[in-house]
């Protein structure tokens, strides 16, 4: 199994920034890829971006250009840069982490808020 833990949510302005951040645990090392999705109210979950063992990443086209994924699959932990932040950016922020081989399962994590005011 494997367990997944946010941080770095908060109130910002538009045009600011903030970082989000995501480690894994558990069985790390059958941990294929990393992501972060958000869901805004009466909304349905969205892709932000992810990223996959061999460092390729992919964005949602809202954030393309203003986001930018990193870290290492390998020590289980993802960070979100989130610059440009626009009010429709605000939302509960998930982290998920894929794991698996033949079975690919998803673990995700308990959601951190991010609000951005006009």
């Amino acid at each position: 199994q494997v367990q997944v833990v946010e941080s770095g949510g908060g109130l910002v302005q538009t045009g600011g920034s903030l970082r989000l951040s995501c480690a894994a645990s558990g069985s790390i090392s059958s941990i294929v890829d990393m992501g972060w999705y958000r869901q805004a109210p009466g909304k349905q979950r969205e892709l932000v971006a992810g990223i996959d063992s061999g460092g390729s990443t992919n964005y949602g086209d809202s954030v393309k250009g203003r986001f930018t994924i990193s870290g290492d699959i390998a020590k289980s932990t993802v960070y979100l840069q989130m610059n440009g932040l626009k009010p429709e950016d605000t939302g509960v922020y998930y982290c998920i982490a894929r794991f698996g081989a033949a079975l690919i399962r998803a673990a995700w994590g308990q959601g951190t808020q991010v609000t951005v005011s006009p």
